[in-house]
């Protein structure tokens, strides 16, 4: 006897809220009708998946290895759904795609257009994240792909290319260095570097991009900025010198801010946009697609 649907579903959705009554909410249906499907799991397992405590529910071993199968199976059973309604007709209907933060407001508003009139059919959900958590949400099944920058570890994803996204040295508008058409990335190296905080990938690319090191922290901490405009207005305000994706500058994200830009004088100092989806998934397709769409935008 195996597991159905359900009752994976059920064991997901508990994890997910932590009690009975909230993920018998989610799943619309009553708490004794959840509480039973999870009960005929264990029973299917032949081990307990839960333990019944009075500050919530805690995932045993077993529970905690269930759950990451389940996210999968139930992932994969989606992508069956999902196939069979599009069938002949790729990318109608549903599609959950995560953008980074250091391309959604850049890229979107040019490509959005080209993806509707192209496929009218398409109802195109967007979430925009940092890396770690859309890549997550890609291998849990909660979206079809994600628009991301690399390099990234991608383990068991797989990637079309939408293209390169040059990072240019942004500096006060009245800094010396500024003569100069080209700035190499030690000459940097007196200022201070103000960066994206942890977590967004484009900090990541900067450094290892320029081969500098991050800035180290003194009495006064270190400047970091929440998002692209932010850090704009720290560079425009002379807080410091810092790097921007050309799509950004491209946009007019600097237009207003007393800054300049100048490219960098180094190798490979462009991050490669791409389009990610789970590896094996029917969505994959359609990713496919919708890169070479956001490509041609």
């Amino acid at each position: 006897m195996l597991p159905t649907l359900r009752q994976l579903q059920y064991l997901k959705l508990l994890a997910e809220h932590g009690s009975f009554s909230r993920a018998a909410e989610a799943a619309h249906v009553t708490q004794p009708t959840l509480s039973a499907g999870v009960q005929e799991l264990e029973k299917v397992l032949g081990a307990p998946v839960v333990d019944r405590a009075r500050a919530g529910v805690i995932l045993t071993a077993v529970g905690e290895e269930a759950v990451a199968r389940a996210s999968d199976i139930l992932a994969r059973a989606e992508d069956l759904v999902q196939a069979a309604k599009s069938a002949g007709q790729p990318l109608a209907g549903r599609f959950r795609l995560g953008v980074i933060p250091t391309i959604a407001p850049f890229l979107l508003p040019r490509a959005l257009p080209a993806l509707r009139a192209r496929f009218p059919k398409l109802r195109l959900y967007l979430r925009e994240e940092q890396t770690a958590k859309l890549i997550a949400a890609l291998r849990a099944g909660a979206l079809d792909a994600a628009l991301i920058a690399l390099p990234y570890d991608t383990q068991g994803l797989e990637t079309a290319p939408v293209g390169e996204d040059e990072l240019l040295a942004a500096l006060p508008a009245n800094h010396p260095l500024l003569a100069a058409e080209t700035i190499a990335p030690e000459r940097l190296a007196g200022d201070d570097l103000i960066l994206l905080e942890d977590g967004h990938c484009l900090r990541e690319h900067a450094l290892a991009a320029c081969r500098i090191d991050p800035p180290k922290p003194t009495e006064e901490g270190i400047f970091t900025a929440t998002s692209l405009p932010t850090l704009v207005q720290m560079v425009g305000s002379g807080l410091g010198v810092s790097f921007l994706p050309a799509m950004a500058v491209d946009a007019g994200l600097a237009d207003d801010a007393p800054i300049a830009v100048r490219r960098l004088a180094a190798d490979h100092t462009a991050r490669q946009i791409v389009v990610a989806w789970r590896a094996g998934s029917s969505r994959g397709v359609e990713g496919r697609l919708l890169a070479e769409t956001l490509r041609a935008a």
